[in-house]
């Protein structure tokens, strides 16, 4: 399921785990339990953001995954972002990446998707309903993933199971 991370991919981890601590992060609140979820990754403006992503991520000792665009999966970093918990996303085609993600709920006793709603990192007026979606199907909770760039934190909030009413 998870790649196995090669020396390679270890060494550009252990870099940008050093730059989020040099930077001075830290992580607050504690990570979910249980460890099925849906993070809600919002705002995703920076590329920053999967910088201090990978830190909190550890500090929390949780192994959350993403998905991302297929591109991103290419070599050199193919094999670096599949060992950080990538799942490629092919934007060409339609697909249905919410029965997908569903599916490897189903497939999985801990998974931990981290979704950013706005779909892309510029500003939007509304966020894409797929991260409730895939909530909903898989009958996990949603958790609100925050960074706090002044005060240089992150971390999650609560679980709050969905309705059904978006």
């Amino acid at each position: 399921m998870d790649a196995p991370a090669g020396p390679v991919s270890r060494a550009l981890q252990a870099s940008l785990l050093w730059y989020y601590r040099r930077a001075g992060w830290t992580a607050e609140g504690a990570p979910p339990v249980p460890r099925r979820c849906v993070i809600i990754a919002a705002p995703h403006t920076s590329n920053w953001d999967f910088v201090y992503y990978l830190g909190l991520t550890q500090d929390l000792g949780i192994r959350a995954h993403f998905m991302a665009k297929q591109e991103l999966f290419r070599w050199p970093l193919g094999g670096f972002m599949r060992a950080m918990g990538g799942i490629e996303v092919d934007r060409s085609a339609r697909r249905n990446y919410v029965q997908a993600m569903i599916d490897e709920f189903a497939s999985r006793d801990e998974f931990m998707l981290t979704i950013a709603p706005e779909g892309t990192r510029g500003s939007v007026r509304q966020w894409r309903t797929g991260f409730y979606h895939i909530a909903m199907g898989a009958g996990v909770p949603l958790v609100c993933g925050l960074m706090d760039y002044r005060r240089r934190v992150g971390g999650l909030g609560p679980a709050i199971m969905p309705t059904g009413d978006y």
